[in-house]
């Protein structure tokens, strides 16, 4: 590991299809809210498309592939609804991917900084994270709601966990699974490694990232050949 500290001193992750495996738990959270609502349920496969811009984004989507979108104050209290029934239920299917608490081990054990950078609300995430007791892997975690909703793509929630890792973008990088994860790594100006079989929609191979790995016992490999 040391040569990756030679050029990097902070990796931020994404989380939901990057380290975790959610979708399930939010699309059970998701059809017991829309039956609340006398809306149909979703299946799996289409929740998971829905995932990455944000709860409130999740909700809206929801809401239009089930009838009609209702006026936006309405929506953010309909968001409001389905979070508390997620946080409630984060954990109950939500698993790390293998390797994932290994891997963060080894990383934070040879020196280097590790933040967390998630459209998903903090509170959520930090419930999450200590369900899965990963929460003392990372020096930092930020939420879509950390900075009042300013969400990825934008870069300043990615700026917002450099700077509070104490790191530079020159030797930081974004690893994710989505175009918006690179989008944002990008508007940053930091280097981004995407994981093979997220949440995306399409290959990897199609984002733009500056390498990709699958397995996260390759992650320090591919952490080193940035260098």
């Amino acid at each position: 590991m040391t040569s990756v500290q030679q050029s990097v001193e902070a990796v931020v992750f994404d989380l939901d299809g990057t380290l975790v495996d959610s979708a399930a738990d939010i699309a059970c959270s998701l059809n017991v809210f829309l039956a609340e609502i006398g809306r149909s349920p979703l299946p799996l496969e289409a929740v998971t498309s829905m995932i990455g811009e944000g709860a409130r984004t999740l909700i809206a989507r929801a809401l239009a592939a089930t009838g009609a979108v209702p006026p936006p104050d309405e929506v953010q209290a309909l968001t409001r609804r389905f979070l508390d029934l997620y946080e409630a239920a984060a954990a109950d299917r939500t698993t790390a991917y293998p390797g994932v608490a290994t891997a963060l081990q080894d990383l934070q054990a040879s020196g280097l900084r590790l933040g967390l950078c998630t459209n998903k609300p903090e509170r959520a995430t930090r419930l999450l994270l200590a369900a899965l007791e990963l929460d003392p892997l990372f020096d930092v975690v930020v939420g879509g709601d950390t900075l009042a909703g300013v969400l990825k793509p934008d870069p300043r929630p990615l700026l917002h966990a450099l700077d509070a890792l104490g790191a530079t973008v020159e030797r930081a990088v974004m690893v994710g699974d989505s175009p918006i994860d690179v989008a944002s790594a990008r508007a940053a100006g930091l280097r981004v490694l995407v994981r093979r079989g997220g949440y995306s929609r399409g290959p990897a191979e199609d984002l733009g990232a500056d390498g990709i790995f699958e397995a996260f016992s390759d992650l320090p490999q591919a952490i080193r050949q940035l260098s």
